[in-house]
């Protein structure tokens, strides 16, 4: 079995990304690296850990600890990936960070999993994405099919079940002119630490809105659009609510001329139909939180009304949006099935 360390293991995704490892058929626990919590048992300070009998070491001892073909989740902050990534990679191991260190970077692929399939199984270093960004490109990108000079079709796709199907219609004639995010997130969003122990207190009864004068994920999710050939401006309005995990993000994008329904309907199901995590919902049905939570599960449902495409998605920011995707591109990486150790569903209160 492969053997995968932890590093920041006193973090919210990185405790979840343990309890999926607990349990994974084909990958083994090493090392949990704490500064914070060396020592420490990580049942003492996450319930859903009580029953394992993982303590956390001191710094350093992941690379003390490694052998050829380990793999290493670091989920620290963005200057601790900095720090030991290098030192990482300078052994034959492979990295999930998932930090924003090198989600810019030439140096890692970028871990959007349903869309770089190819590119993370040959990588060494994948740059796991942020929350928003996974449920606002998971909703947006299949509509760059539509777009008239798009990139989808095109060979930096380099995988098969993102070509286009068999009789599907798509004109790419339209422009897209704007796009405007509404996500929704979880308090486990803000992170673990002494300044939001009391953010639940705060939040309750409230919604609160933040980062209008430009959020750190916004250039995220425009080089993920840009890169597709999505060009359109971007306006981002992510809000925290109160409860612990989960998140709704709904995405409407403006185009110039009216937009065919079926192939809206049509370019997601082009886009997800090998996804076993994305379900895409038919009739009234519309995402929930509730039902992805503590899970590596998406809910998508897209509508066009008129010029416009309206995307909802929901996911779990500590599943899907952080730790499940993690594992999910470890299993890619190793040439697993990618719903390896993903089946566990945590029971949210």
């Amino acid at each position: 079995m492969t053997r995968v360390h932890v590093i920041g293991a006193a973090g919210y995704a990185a405790a979840e990304a343990i309890r999926y490892l607990n349990a994974h058929p084909y990958f083994e626990l090493g090392v949990m690296e704490s500064r914070s919590l060396a020592g420490e048992r990580l049942g003492e300070h996450f319930p859903l850990l009580r029953t394992t009998p993982y303590r956390c070491s001191d710094e350093g001892s992941v690379v003390r600890a490694l052998r050829s073909g380990d793999a290493v989740i670091v989920a620290g902050s963005d200057d601790e990936s900095r720090a030991v990534v290098p030192a990482l990679l300078r052994e034959d191991v492979r990295v999930v960070d998932l930090s924003p260190a090198y989600r810019s970077s030439a140096e890692a692929v970028y871990g959007l999993s349903e869309w770089r399939r190819t590119e993370i199984s040959e990588a060494r270093l994948v740059a796991n994405p942020g929350c928003y960004p996974t449920a606002s490109l998971l909703a947006l990108l299949p509509l760059a099919s539509l777009i008239d000079g798009s990139s989808f079709d095109s060979a930096s796709l380099r995988d098969a079940s993102l070509r286009m199907t068999k009789g599907l219609t798509m004109t790419k004639a339209l422009t897209m002119t704007s796009v405007v995010i509404d996500a929704k997130s979880g308090i486990t969003g803000a992170g673990r630490t002494p300044k939001t122990g009391s953010l639940f207190a705060e939040l309750s009864g409230e919604i609160r809105a933040y980062g209008l004068n430009g959020h750190r994920h916004v250039p995220e999710i425009e080089r993920g659009l840009r890169r597709e050939g999505i060009r359109a401006e971007i306006v981002f309005t992510p809000q925290v609510v109160p409860i612990a995990r989960g998140m709704l993000a709904c995405a409407y994008a403006a185009f110039d001329k009216p937009v065919d329904a079926d192939a809206v309907q049509n370019a997601y199901r082009a886009a997800y139909r090998d996804s076993a995590f994305v379900r895409i919902l038919d009739g009234d049905a519309a995402p929930s939180v509730a039902a992805v939570a503590g899970t590596n599960d998406a809910e998508l449902r897209v509508d066009a009304i008129g010029s416009m495409a309206r995307a909802v998605c929901a996911i779990d920011n500590l599943g899907k949006g952080a730790a499940g995707q993690a594992v999910q591109n470890l299993n890619i990486m190793f040439g697993l099935p990618e719903n390896s150790g993903l089946h566990d569903r945590v029971i949210v209160a």
